[in-house]
């Protein structure tokens, strides 16, 4: 798992990038800098940025075939453009290569720095399990991820855990502890009403109307804990992308 948080500046402009580069690292991000398509696409091959902030018109690859290169190359890979005119067939592009907006130039610095910050918590997920091994297990799926983890036995301590830590979503055991898990899901939809919830189980055909419950309490899904390492990642990677998405409101 990596450490660090980086950010890609890629723009031809050089004094423009030199002054977003300054803005970060006053804000106490990490950044790298790349002046065309091509030094970006080697730059994601190499350093595994978190987010790239790139130009839509450069000399050579312009933005949006790199954007279309790099997300070939890093499917989940948080993308915003920039632009001093945006045409609505370039905009177009840009939404259908998978670009969370176009930010105008000169952009919104608060609106960057907020959304930097909110990617940045975007990777916690809490696990709420009384197994030992299946916490361990998804623990190191989910790290070998990015994301970072943390784990709870005791449904009591759950909303405490919570209060004093952000979570992007919650996995949680419907049979934990000696109420069942529903009854921390109730507790936590009433705190939180919109928290991503993951209910878990062990158990199929016996837990289906636990499920069915849990899901109309708000749970957002459920898994069985013999559940496709694919699958999983790529139902947390929804919820990421939905939540970015809707903060930066309507993509374009």
């Amino acid at each position: 798992m990596k450490d660090t948080f980086r950010i890609l500046v890629v723009d031809d402009d050089r004094r423009m990038v030199k002054t977003i580069c300054d803005i970060l690292t006053f804000k106490g991000y990490l950044y790298e800098t790349a002046f065309t398509g091509e030094e970006a696409v080697e730059k994601v091959k190499t350093l595994e940025p978190d987010c790239v902030l790139m130009d839509l018109r450069m000399p050579g690859i312009d933005g949006i075939e790199t954007l279309k290169i790099l997300k070939n190359l890093s499917p989940g890979l948080p993308v915003l453009m920039m632009s001093a005119y945006a045409t609505e067939i370039q905009e177009e592009a840009a939404e259908l290569e998978g670009a969370f907006k176009i930010l105008p130039k000169p952009i919104d610095i608060q609106l960057l720095l907020s959304f930097l910050s909110l990617l940045r918590k975007e990777k916690s997920i809490l696990v709420v399990d009384d197994d030992p091994d299946f916490c361990r297990t998804l623990s190191a799926i989910l790290r070998a991820r990015d994301y970072q983890v943390e784990t709870e036995s005791d449904p009591d301590k759950v909303l405490a855990h919570m209060e004093d830590k952000y979570q992007l979503v919650v996995i949680l055991d419907i049979k934990i502890g000696n109420t069942g898990g529903l009854e921390t899901m109730e507790k936590i939809r009433a705190r939180y009403p919109t928290k991503p919830v993951i209910l878990a189980t062990a158990c199929r055909d016996e837990m289906l109307d636990s499920i069915e419950k849990g899901l109309k309490i708000g749970a957002h899904s459920f898994i069985y804990k013999n559940y496709e390492e694919k699958e999983l990642l790529e139902m947390i990677e929804r919820i990421r992308q939905k939540k970015l998405r809707a903060f930066l409101g309507e993509s374009f």
